[in-house]
């Protein structure tokens, strides 16, 4: 029997929690070789490696490159993934999500006539000043499988011509990622730790680009927090990038002083997890967030314009705020918890099984 060479490629944050679950489901099938590529587009200890120590995934390529800008970032990970593919000549090349690494992936593969497939296919913010959207805009072009999560996803791209014959929709494989880690992230202490009690804290994340390279902006942000700290507990595991920018503008001390407000350092994907689930709602700019979310039925609320995941506001928990500050004050304040969980079609832990299921039939 012949084997099938497949090389996933990573290189953020999100992107490990979304191929673990690949990864697990193709350690199945004897009859596949696989070969997971770390670009290194986040590379320290708390956004890299104790991801790969919670997935325990101890085997990979690394490409090493490093932080710069996203251009120079992408002709990095081109330059060194082309002669990593060259060599490892694989039948396919599969991509998660939607970060720097994802479109260069794809590039280089089209580049070397290596079929190429993409996990989280189809979702559109519809807004091109997000890096995100234009990732995935070109990612979809070039893919010969689109791994679709929510219906959405299929409807944007059957309405920019994708043939029907590329499109499947699996559900969302981040989902796998939660449902696999649940019973060990009940054991973790890490609310104990922070001397937090359930269903009394909030979880907050602020990353994106939007919302913390604009001094503005990020001043209303934080005036807002300064005020919603004292309605309610926050936790706040900062990004290393938001930390510079907060330093640069001078915001940084003034949320030090914020009795509410815990500032600690990135988590791991369990401790992290373990955080989210007892808290009582969870404020973000993250789009995987929206989802976990939506799975755990906890409320949340989205400091974006838009959201390229629909589903978790029709049918989860998400609520897309934008920029008005005072209705998620409003919001929070007004909080219940208890609330029907509505789970998506396919986010039921089985989507990375779906996928293998079709790439096997495709490849073989």
């Amino acid at each position: 029997m012949r084997k099938i060479k497949i090389v996933s490629i990573v290189g953020a944050r999100p992107n490990f929690v979304k191929i673990a679950p690949f990864i697990r489901e193709l350690k199945k099938h004897k009859d596949i070789i696989n070969i997971l590529i770390h670009t290194g587009q986040h590379y320290t200890d708390y956004m890299s490696d104790i991801f790969f120590r919670d997935f325990k995934i101890s085997k990979y390529i690394s490409l090493g490159v490093g932080p710069s800008s996203q251009v120079k970032q992408m002709a990095k990970i081109m330059q060194r993934l082309e002669r990593t593919l060259l060599r490892e000549k694989p039948d396919l090349v599969v991509v998660v999500g939607d970060v720097t690494s994802t479109l260069a992936g794809t590039l280089v593969a089209a580049r070397l006539n290596i079929k190429a497939a993409h996990i989280e296919a189809g979702l559109r913010s519809f807004d091109r000043s997000m890096p995100e959207e234009i990732n995935r805009l070109l990612t979809d072009a070039i893919s010969d499988f689109l791994f679709v999560t929510e219906p959405s996803g299929i409807n944007n791209l059957k309405r920019e011509g994708f043939s029907k014959e590329k499109i499947f929709f699996v559900g969302n494989i981040m989902i796998d990622s939660l449902v696999s880690h649940l019973k060990e992230a009940r054991k973790r202490k890490i609310m104990q730790e922070l001397n937090l009690k359930k269903k009394e804290y909030a979880v907050l994340t602020l990353h994106r680009p939007s919302n913390v390279d604009n001094k503005e902006k990020l001043g209303k942000i934080v005036e807002t927090l300064s005020k919603l700290q004292k309605i309610i507990k926050i936790v706040y595991p900062v990004h290393p990038r938001t930390v510079k920018m907060l330093r640069k503008f001078g915001f940084l001390e003034e949320l030090r002083r914020q009795p509410g407000l815990i500032l600690i350092k990135p988590l791991g994907y369990i401790d992290f997890l373990s955080l989210m689930m007892s808290a009582k709602c969870v404020i973000t700019d993250s789009g995987g967030m929206q989802e976990e979310t939506t799975y755990l039925g906890i409320p949340c609320f989205t400091l974006r314009k838009n959201t390229e995941r629909p589903i978790t506001v029709t049918q989860g928990t998400n609520v897309v705020i934008g920029e008005n500050y005072a209705k998620l004050l409003g919001l929070v304040k007004r909080i219940s918890i208890r609330r029907k969980i509505r789970r998506p079609k396919y986010w039921d832990g089985r989507t990375a099984a779906r996928i293998v299921k079709i790439l096997k039939a495709s490849l073989q």
